[in-house]
């Protein structure tokens, strides 16, 4: 039995009597593609002959594999059965490029292994120093949409070409499947992002944690910067001329420091940005360190190295980022260098309290502004209301009812009717007519179905 060809991504070797060359291929196919398969008990043709299973023989794997590839790896290792015969499949990826084995780099050509000379190792670390990896990382999730992201879009006035929309921002691999960055930004994904509230002034008790993750970055990312915007008391102090106001932390501040750490974090490590709120500062924690080739001098000066270049681009167009490098200055002009604590895997931001506010231990239980959650989905809605009715001219009235709609489908004639402060009949008559221009349908029974806004069309 032959199940298939050796490739840039797959290894065949007959037994682990090659066990050396095998890690030697999963270094190669690291290199050049982030992923590597290795089977032991198949021929280089393809062919099924079998690998003999011993009490030691996945763990000699799985050792040789941590002593001589570097930076480590983690595989995974199975026994597979194949034509009734035991084969080991060993699977690896990584991003961390690039990997050597034995003290040597190699890269993978077709289904060989070639050692890269000291000329070509340059040019591949230079080629691949700035490489947009979610980009070019395909998503374990495939079934993506993306409602939210088009939302943010029209709010910017931007207007959206259904069929090239995906294609246009970059979101998908050669082969058409969803590359990270779709995921990333996608309705539904797996990223949690939390802002976690601590009783006092370290991690010992907690008393509010907020989940705003698995949803589209840009909406999780707003949903943060209301939530925190909303904590952000004032004090006012009354003179003999004047009323001066302070705030208890700069605002713009945490934003740059925010929306910097869901930009230029390393998604591709699975590890998202987060945000820790104590009685005395809050810290804004991003994983991936510096981007590499960047100094702290050059850092602290401002100069901008993006982690993500096609993420950037799009923050850019929904006016997140302005690549002016003004951000990380801002932040030490009101708290200092020290704001930073910059290691190799991670960039903490501390942004602390006014200190004339006196904070108790347990302030934020109680000045939690709900309010302040209630940010992305109504206007976005009413960005894309205001759309269609550009588009459809539709007049106010109309426009007042799409919106509530795009709310909540379920309302009720009535419903809307008290909702809106229109009579029963007017809004009947509004449906009709917004009917007629195929903007709503309704699905189902009078009693039982809802309002459908087609958002696609």
């Amino acid at each position: 039995m032959k199940i298939g060809y050796e490739t840039e991504r797959i290894e065949f070797k007959k037994t682990t009597g090659e066990l050396k060359e095998g890690v030697i291929s999963i270094s190669a196919m690291l290199n050049k593609h982030g992923e590597a398969t290795l089977y032991f008990g198949i021929k280089n043709d393809g062919t099924v002959v079998g690998q003999q299973i011993g009490d030691s023989t996945l763990r000699d794997i799985s050792q040789a594999i941590a002593n001589h590839i570097k930076p480590s790896v983690i595989p995974t290792i199975s026994i597979d059965l194949l034509d009734e015969k035991n084969v080991v499949k060993i699977y690896v990826t990584g991003n961390d490029t690039p990997y050597s084995a034995f003290g040597k780099y190699y890269i993978r050509s077709a289904d060989e292994d070639r050692e890269l000379v000291p000329a070509q190792l340059k040019k591949y670390i230079n080629d691949n120093l700035y490489k947009d990896k979610i980009v070019e990382s395909r998503s374990n999730k495939q079934d993506l949409s993306f409602k939210q992201l088009k939302f943010m879009f029209l709010e910017q006035g931007i207007s959206i070409n259904e069929k090239e929309f995906e294609e246009n921002l970059g979101l998908k691999l050669p082969d058409g499947s969803y590359n990270l960055m779709a995921e990333l930004l996608a309705d539904n994904n797996d990223f949690s992002i939390k802002t976690v509230t601590f009783r006092g002034k370290d991690k010992s008790e907690i008393i509010r944690r907020n989940e705003y993750g698995f949803k589209s970055l840009v909406v999780a990312m707003d949903k943060v910067l209301s939530y925190v915007e909303a904590l952000n008391d004032t004090k006012v102090k009354m003179g003999s001329h004047q009323r001066d106001e302070e705030k208890l932390f700069d605002f713009p501040s945490f934003k740059e420091a925010w929306q910097n750490a869901c930009l230029h974090t390393k998604w591709e490590q699975m590890n998202p940005p987060a945000v820790y709120i104590f009685s005395d500062r809050i810290e804004i924690i991003s994983t991936g360190g510096l981007p590499s080739g960047l100094t702290k001098d050059e850092f602290f000066r401002g100069i901008s190295r993006p982690v993500n270049t096609k993420l950037q681009k799009i923050f850019g167009q929904l006016g997140y980022v302005e690549q002016t490098g003004h951000g990380v200055p801002l932040i030490v002009t009101h708290y200092g260098m020290q704001a930073f604590n910059i290691s190799e895997n991670f960039i903490n931001v501390t942004i602390p309290f006014n200190p004339s506010f006196n904070q108790s231990g347990d302030t934020f239980s109680e000045t939690t502004k709900e309010n302040g959650l209630k940010i992305s989905e109504a206007e976005l809605f009413e960005a894309y209301a205001k759309q269609l009715a550009k588009k459809e001219r539709l007049n106010d009235a109309q426009r007042i009812i799409l919106k509530l709609l795009l709310q909540n489908p379920d309302f009720t004639l009535h419903e809307l009717s008290a909702k809106s402060g229109f009579s029963v009949s007017y809004v009947r008559k509004i449906m009709d007519t917004l009917r007629e221009k195929k903007i709503v349908e309704r699905v189902g029974a009078n009693k039982n179905g809802y309002w459908k806004v087609k958002v696609e069309e």
